[in-house]
């Protein structure tokens, strides 16, 4: 993959998006690690200023938009992660997002919540940005966050 004609931290200023100070870890893991020219972070919460932005199960007390903006939020902190372990302009294209969504008894649109995390990784790497992915629905995320968002990354 070549270099982006700017770069990724440009892209996000351009955007108008600061990246956010890296969650602190809320169990025995670290936010992100690398491997080679992988990166991958640990799951992410959509954790604004330390705390969630909302609890709840999506189809239920979360309605799809705001779980949307919630999975944008948690590829957000993941490109903080990746940013504090080596430089987001270090990356060449975002391989893999896995997203869980936890999911009230009948909700079906996980693949719609985490079109919020795609979406926006679209909107900062442009064709660097396409990526394989997974959207799952699960009974309970950690601290009932809504929505829970990982990623692997090559780097240059």
């Amino acid at each position: 993959m070549t270099a982006p004609a700017q770069s990724w931290t440009a892209r996000l200023a351009e955007l108008g998006v600061r990246l956010p100070p890296v969650a602190a870890p809320v169990a025995a893991y670290v936010p992100a690690i690398r491997t080679g020219q992988l990166v991958f972070t640990s799951g992410q919460l959509p954790f604004v200023d330390g705390g969630l932005r909302r609890t709840g199960k999506v189809g239920g007390a979360v309605d799809i938009e705001d779980a949307a903006a919630d999975a944008k939020l948690c590829a957000l902190n993941a490109l903080a992660a990746i940013d504090d372990l080596v430089g987001l302009d270090a990356i060449a294209r975002v391989v893999r997002v896995v997203g869980y969504v936890a999911s009230a008894e009948g909700f079906s649109g996980q693949p719609r919540v985490v079109n919020g995390a795609s979406e926006f990784l679209g909107r900062v790497f442009g064709e660097a940005g396409q990526h394989a992915r997974s959207a799952v629905g699960v009974a309970e995320l950690p601290m009932n966050a809504p929505v829970e968002v990982e990623l692997t990354v090559e780097l240059r």
